[in-house]
């Protein structure tokens, strides 16, 4: 298992903790639009709903370039819907806004399957000039605090990244289904049946096909339990021939896997094929390295797992609890 982190630049911003707690608000502060703001209801001790107008009243929004929401409950865990509302409501506040990140919360303050969600689609609408979004959680619990989205159009967004420990299906439907021909990056991190994650590559298919994602560049499939059947997949989807980076890591990648994807249509063309933590023999790995070597393919063969583990029901994905 590995942890979830904070990241230390987001959109090619230093990231920047607000600290609306105390004397500290008072503080010189940087630029509007030369940090990454992050905030953090937990260490501020303060409710969101006390937070948030802080924050707009602390920093001019309207030069704001790129937000992180860090833990948004202060001492009990609360739903995060009015985190979401009161993006919304206030997006015409934030004209240069092109980066959000959705729960920037580590492992160290919430497990990512506790993370528990709602639809992500107001932001979407709310902020048609959105280029960046990550999210991160599931939540398995109460069917209303799920993550969700509705199939959008949306002509700006170009990164979509959803880290979760359990996926639900019905949300890769939405993106399969969704407009969004500006897009270059999408990554899907499946997580587990157990907390959610429920999808299937018949779920991946109109994102497969291409059709939707003219400009995609890179695809990561990523910490799944069926990442065997997502490679098989992979290796005859028509979106692979367009692409300059794949990532299948962090899931139960084996042996079937692998041969379908040396055995499928080449990879040559990639410069980055990213297969780290998998349960590979060394013989494939071997054919894998050989073959991207040979064509000047960068392949992440990191954290091999134990490969005498049996049957796919013993193997695991790299974040899940």
């Amino acid at each position: 298992m590995i942890d979830v982190t904070h990241p230390d630049t987001f959109h090619g911003l230093p990231v920047h903790t607000l600290s609306l707690s105390g004397s500290a608000v008072t503080a010189t502060l940087p630029e509007a639009g030369a940090v990454a703001w992050r905030l953090d209801c937990m260490t501020d001790e303060l409710a969101f709903e006390d937070a948030w107008p802080r924050f707009l009243a602390t920093v001019d929004p309207g030069h704001v370039r790129a937000l992180l929401i860090g833990p948004w409950w202060d001492e009990d865990y609360v739903p995060f819907a009015p985190v979401v509302e009161a993006i919304a409501a206030d997006a015409h506040r934030f004209p240069a806004l092109r980066a959000l990140f959705l729960a920037d919360v580590d492992s160290e303050e919430c497990q990512i399957s506790w993370l528990e969600m709602c639809d992500i689609t107001p932001v979407l609408e709310a902020l048609p000039l959105l280029e960046e979004l990550v999210v991160r959680g599931c939540g398995y619990t109460e069917p209303e605090e799920h993550l969700r989205l509705r199939p959008v159009r949306h002509q700006a967004l170009t990164s979509l990244r959803v880290e979760s420990g359990g996926l639900p299906a019905h949300f890769v439907r939405a993106v399969g289904a969704s407009e969004l021909p500006a897009l270059e990056r999408l990554d899907l991190w499946f997580g587990v049946s157990w907390y959610g994650g429920d999808a299937t590559v018949t779920d991946l298919a109109p994102v497969l096909s291409g059709a939707g994602l003219p400009r995609l560049r890179h695809l990561g499939l990523r910490n799944s339990e069926m990442q065997d059947e997502i490679a098989a997949a992979v290796a005859s989807a028509p979106i692979v021939a367009r692409l300059e980076s794949l990532s299948l890591s962090l899931g139960t990648l084996g042996d079937a896997g692998g041969r379908a994807l040396v055995e499928g249509q080449p990879l040559t063309h990639l410069s980055v094929l990213d297969l780290r933590h998998h349960y590979l023999s060394a013989p494939l790995v071997s054919r894998i390295r050989e073959l991207c070597d040979r064509a000047g393919v960068r392949v992440d063969l990191d954290e091999a797992e134990d490969r005498d583990t049996g049957d796919d029901e013993t193997r695991y994905v790299a974040v899940s609890e």
